[in-house]
């Protein structure tokens, strides 16, 4: 008589999947490398995620509420824009470079070129990248409604630049540039937020 299968953590199930498709994309992990990866049966793994696209969606989120959720933190916590968005970029290169975790942001590399046929996952990211610009530029605006910007400051041209910057790191770190790289162009970009500051 054939024994049960054995119980699974769900959740250390959902984490290996997770780092699977930070590091190689959505596309780059299909179902035979997601059933070596956490040990299981594809139909195991339909019955506890419903798809591919379901488990990757919910491994995006698992990213957003951990490693991934240092800008929505940073918006939260810091009581200036300026302090908020320094916070951002440095732990973004902290968490893009971080030597234990696949590099640069999960967001931003995993299905930026995708088949006709996956053009809805793209969709869905391109969708969670521009609520992440539309969240600073809110911020940048009201720091211009309290006085910490001046009059003439343009929120959305500076969140723009910063989504764009956030971008970017992301790129360079998977692209192996180091730590130390990264945080050395901070105190450059942080000029465009600088320069609109109210006197």
């Amino acid at each position: 008589m054939a024994g049960r299968p054995r119980e699974f953590d769900r959740n250390e199930a959902l984490t290996k999947a997770r780092d699977a498709f930070w590091s190689r994309g959505y596309e780059g992990v299909s179902m035979a490398d997601l059933v070596s990866t956490l040990g299981l049966a594809s139909a195991r793994i339909y019955a506890a995620f419903g798809s591919k696209e379901a488990l990757f969606r919910e491994a995006v989120a698992l990213y957003d509420a951990q490693e991934g959720g240092f800008a929505t933190r940073a918006l939260e916590q810091e009581p200036t824009a300026r302090r908020a968005i320094e916070r951002i970029l440095r732990e973004a290169v902290e968490t893009y470079t971080s030597q234990d975790r696949p590099r640069g942001c999960m967001v931003v590399s995993a299905a930026t070129n995708c088949t006709n046929e996956n053009a809805g996952v793209r969709q869905w990211l391109a969708d969670y990248r521009l609520r992440r610009t539309a969240s600073l530029v809110e911020r940048i605006e009201r720091a211009a409604a309290e006085g910490e910007l001046n009059p003439e400051a343009d929120p959305q041209m500076i969140g723009d630049y910063y989504a764009a910057v956030l971008h970017g790191l992301s790129v360079q770190a998977r692209d192996g540039v180091s730590k130390e790289r990264l945080l050395a162009m901070i105190p450059v970009v942080m000029r465009a937020i600088d320069g609109a500051a109210a006197s």
